[in-house]
């Protein structure tokens, strides 16, 4: 199974491809950012954070794609822009018929180094180790994105099954009712 995991952000969106299956070595695909900058306005850098991962998509051709979970912050226009580059993925994924599965930080961590409270660092050193990986993914957004994807290859595959299955049964719901 090939997942795109995807830790939202409007500056820095990270995105990481691994491919894998719960027992199996994970491989990486692809790992990098989708940059915007702060100086664009609101809707210039949503579509460019679409234009960065409907590109990845067309090349990497994942199964699933994980979106981290906005969890509360103390800055709230932070929070906004991190739920609404969410969203955007969420979108992007849908309009392709991908299964999306939400993980919050602490399943990630926790799937990636057995510790919900583990830092960034650790999360990083650990996605470098179970990737067997020269160097590890920068910047961290990067990290974050393949743990998230590891974190769903190893705890959401069977959640993506059934979400796949739901949707196909919806499209052909849909197909049936327009003859």
């Amino acid at each position: 199974m090939r997942v795109l995991g995807i830790d939202p952000g409007l500056t820095r969106c990270g995105v990481g491809v691994v491919d894998g299956a719960p027992g199996a070595p994970l491989t990486l695909v692809r790992v990098g950012v989708v940059r915007t900058s702060p100086d664009d306005d609101l809707a210039a850098r949503l579509l460019g954070i679409e234009q960065g991962i409907e590109e990845l998509m067309d090349e990497v051709r994942p199964d699933a794609v994980a979106v981290e979970r906005v969890f509360a912050q103390h800055n709230v226009s932070t929070v906004m822009g991190t739920a609404q580059a969410g969203a955007v993925a969420i979108v992007a994924a849908a309009r392709r018929g991908l299964p999306v599965a939400l993980h919050t930080p602490s399943e990630a961590k926790a799937a990636v180094t057995g510790s919900g409270r583990a830092d960034k660092a650790q999360v990083t050193a650990m996605v470098t180790r179970l990737l067997r990986l020269d160097a590890p993914p920068r910047p961290a957004d990067a990290a974050d994105a393949l743990a998230l994807a590891i974190c769903h290859l190893w705890r959401g595959g069977a959640q993506s099954r059934i979400e796949a299955a739901r949707l196909a049964a919806r499209s052909r719901m849909k197909g049936s009712s327009g003859r």
